[in-house]
């Protein structure tokens, strides 16, 4: 709780850890702790937190613990505490996580923490604020490898088991350790940086041993972008690189997709996929990459005292990432995905009750539940947008700047939102407190709408924000015929020299808003989509179509047709699947019942069209559209007879195979791959199959709480098929019944995934209804816990904008 965590942080300093832990049990693992801190008010109490722990020992002494405690009382100006304990593996991504590969029967153990986790893992002062060094030795199985936060010191052998010792690290906070074990393959370098001693770095790539084919695959172009990410941070931001070296795992049982674990970030081990990676999820692993490298300057170099400045960590990384992967890893077109793919989250998440401004009131985190779910699109997605726009309005120059004199200040430290105002404030003659106050603690989004005055479009801003952005005049047939750099403010803004042409506001996409063009420009822009010649812009105006048919503005047969003349002749591949993952949300969202099967069927054909075409961009990503949505079971089935159809494309054949009532191809798939990828896709297949006694295994299943939260996810993302809705409808109460005491019994991640699992199918109104009521009922109780309250909340909203 913020008040104590408050207390605590006045109270203690000088925090150093050295940790022994123990592997070797296949039952629980050892952990043997020495803490040394200074305290500012000897006398005092305080505690440290170990989750889960038996055996536990104080000093030698049984400790006094309780609740997740131990209690340290008539504490002396310097102290030092010594702990040993017994944990428990997991198997939900909260904590020492174990997963047994069904590839080939290899174990692997990962400390996966963040927020209050690492209290499950260690002891600990588990709050933000509260910065430590790290010393860490691991004893595991010698055929392991063991990568930490530190370099490498020593390895020691001893007969079955060998010893790593890591090198201390500089102090960062405790939701920033970790550690990961077992047989990896890796690729290593040495990375040249002046400032380190010898002029290098040790960097590495590492995967699980039956992934190595996708490693050695892709390792030059991971090595690529990891080089080139790291020579531009280290040239544009003034500290240097706060760590001895810099380890990237592909690890299993991650709940993140990535998490910036100081000078060993860990990716979710589907990041490295089986198959031709598609053009979006190329780009997503660049923006990563360079997201999470950002984190070792923004948020683990310099951290947030609490989590309502989260922003401060993910805006930041977010926009850099995107950024830095054009800039310096050659990913140019990564403002075009986000575009069609990012900031529409960030939109759909302005639109909810749970809404919050980009950097919170402190006394609305009132615990770390309440601060998990403000790791939202609001914080990423949303505050992306914003920084690129603050950017944009300050001007690269005076914004890196003020970057720069954030993070030398308070380096190895803590900050705030007021801290990095001040430090803009210093850099630049704006006044970038108004531009906070309007843009980062505020909620909505504005909107940007064209009128007429006689010929004259006029530009005016429904909301309260400053925008600098670009608007752009086309001809009727949509060429683009000048562009303009606009300031709008409260006052209207006439584009004279715009009279008669169709106009864009924010063709570059540099704001924050929606836009509501007028009714000439519309009709121009409907008719000649597909001749905009950028591809960042025809993103945006796509969006701006889906936008239109969530708001109710035109109908989701209207966005299909519109898909069916613009989308075919498309050939960026990242607009191209883009806009082909918007329409398979629209018409899971908002689509009547009756009219899903045909509009999948165009979906489905113009996907064919894109395969067929022969483009190798297209290809992967329309292959798995077509094989997901087709209903030509021949074509299917024959699709599955040749050689060298790519693994994900073969899984979503099968999903859809299953889904239309034939499973017969699960089992032989599920032989030919053995992998975690394989594993989960056979779930999702075998949950979509549409019988009674399919449906009531895949529910039993889901709902027993055996399920990691990965293979949760993969079962709910086959049971809810997209024309299942009446064979499922008593399965929609259940769902909140089932899905409540779930989550009670669970802890953040699993009620995370229980959310995401939502009921998402086309429905009557009447049913659609009827869910809404049972989730409001449910809620109304008060006895949702956070995470999932958050996530319900959130689902009506949705649910609302459908009816």
């Amino acid at each position: 709780m913020l008040p104590e965590a408050r207390e605590r942080a006045d109270l203690l300093t000088d925090v150093h850890t050295e940790l022994h832990l123990d592997l070797t049990s296949t039952e629980d693992f050892a952990v043997e702790a020495t803490i040394s801190f200074r305290c500012t008010k000897p006398g005092a109490s305080s505690f440290l937190e170990l989750t889960g722990g038996t055996d536990v020992t104080l000093d030698g002494r049984p400790a006094p613990y309780a609740d997740g405690r131990i209690a340290l009382t008539d504490l002396a100006e310097t102290n030092t505490v010594r702990v040993t304990a017994r944990m428990p593996y997991v198997h939900d991504g909260d904590g020492m996580t174990e997963t047994i590969d069904p590839a080939d029967g290899e174990r692997y153990v990962c400390a996966h923490t963040s927020m209050d986790i690492t209290q499950k893992v260690i002891p600990c002062f588990d709050q933000p604020d509260i910065k430590s060094t790290f010393s860490l030795s691991v004893t595991a199985p010698s055929h392991w490898t063991v990568l930490a936060n530190g370099a490498l010191a020593s390895r020691s052998a001893g007969g079955t088991a060998d010893t790593w010792v890591f090198e201390q690290t500089p102090p960062f906070s405790s939701y920033l350790f970790t550690l990961v074990g077992g047989p990896w393959v890796s690729v290593t370098w040495d990375e040249p940086y002046a400032p380190a001693p010898g002029g290098t770095l040790p960097f590495g790539w590492h995967a699980r041993a039956s992934q190595e084919r996708e490693l050695r695959r892709d390792a030059e172009e991971l090595r690529r972008i990891t080089s080139a990410c790291f020579q531009h941070y280290t040239t544009v931001f003034e500290p240097e690189y706060p760590y001895a070296d810099y380890q990237q795992v592909f690890a299993p049982g991650l709940n993140w997709g990535a998490m910036e674990f100081p000078g060993c970030v860990v990716f979710r081990d589907q990041a490295l996929v089986q198959g031709t990676p598609t053009e979006l999820e190329r780009e997503w692993m660049a923006s990563v990459i360079a997201h999470e490298m950002a984190h070792m300057w923004f948020g683990d170099l310099v951290t947030m005292k609490w989590w309502e400045d989260s922003w401060l960590n993910e805006s930041f990384a977010d926009f850099m990432g995107y950024d830095v992967a054009g800039v310096a890893a050659g990913y140019t077109d990564t403002w075009t995905s986000a575009a069609i793919t990012r900031k529409p989250t960030g939109y759909r998440a302005d639109r909810r009750r749970s809404t919050h401004p980009i950097a919170e009131d402190t006394e609305e985190i009132v615990d770390v539940d309440t601060a998990f779910a403000n790791f939202d699109m609001i914080t990423y997605a949303k505050g992306n947008a914003a920084l690129a726009q603050l950017g944009h309005w300050l001007g690269e120059e005076d914004f890196l700047a003020g970057v720069n004199r954030h993070l030398s200040s308070h380096a190895f430290g803590n900050a705030d939102l007021a801290d990095f105002l001040d430090s803009l404030d210093a850099a630049s003659d704006l006044d970038v407190r108004a531009w906070a106050a309007a843009w980062l603690r505020t909620t909505g989004f504005d909107t940007l709408v064209v009128t007429r005055d006689g010929d004259v479009p006029v530009l005016t801003r429904e909301g309260s924000r400053p925008h600098r952005l670009t608007v752009s005049a086309y001809d009727d047939a949509m060429r683009l015929v000048d562009s303009r750099d606009v300031h709008l403010g409260a006052e209207p803004v006439r584009l004279e020299d715009f009279a008669g042409r169709v106009v864009v506001p924010n063709s570059g996409d540099e704001t924050f808003a929606v836009i509501r063009p007028d009714e000439q420009s519309w009709a121009a822009i409907t008719a000649g989509l597909s001749s905009v010649e950028s591809q960042l812009t025809r993103a945006m105006l796509w969006w701006t179509a889906v936008d239109l048919t969530e708001s109710t503005v035109i109908g989701v047969g209207e966005l299909v047709a519109l898909a069916d003349r613009h989308l075919r002749p498309e050939r960026h591949p990242l607009v191209f699947e883009g806009v082909m993952k918007a329409l398979q949300a629209v018409v899971r969202r908002y689509d009547e019942p009756a009219e899903v099967a045909a509009h999948l069927s165009v979906v489905a054909d113009i996907a064919r069209g894109a395969v067929d075409g022969g483009d190798p961009a297209l290809a992967p990503g329309a292959s798995r559209v077509l094989a997901r949505l087709s209903a030509d079971r021949d074509f299917l089935v024959g699709w599955l007879a040749r050689d060298g159809v790519d693994p994900s494309v073969r899984w979503a054949a099968v999903h859809r195979l299953a889904e239309l009532g034939d499973p017969s191809h699960i089992d032989p798939e599920s032989e030919r791959d053995k992998s975690v990828a394989g594993h989960h896709a056979a779930l999702t297949a075998r949950a979509a199959v549409p019988t009674e006694a399919a449906k009531a295994e895949a529910w039993s299943r889901l709902m027993s709480g055996e399920l990691g939260s990965h293979e949760f996810d993969a079962v709910g993302a086959g049971f809810w098929g997209w024309e299942q809705g009446d064979l499922l409808r008593p399965y929609l109460d259940r769902y909140v019944s089932d899905g409540l005491d779930l989550a009670r019994r669970s802890g953040q991640a699993m009620g995370d995934v229980i959310g995401d699992a939502f009921p998402r199918l086309p429905l009557t109104e009447g049913v659609r209804r009827e869910l809404r009521a049972a989730v409001a009922a449910a809620l109304a109780t008060g006895d949702v816990p956070t995470v999932l309250a958050r996530s319900w909340n959130d689902s009506l909203d949705d649910l609302d904008r459908t009816l």
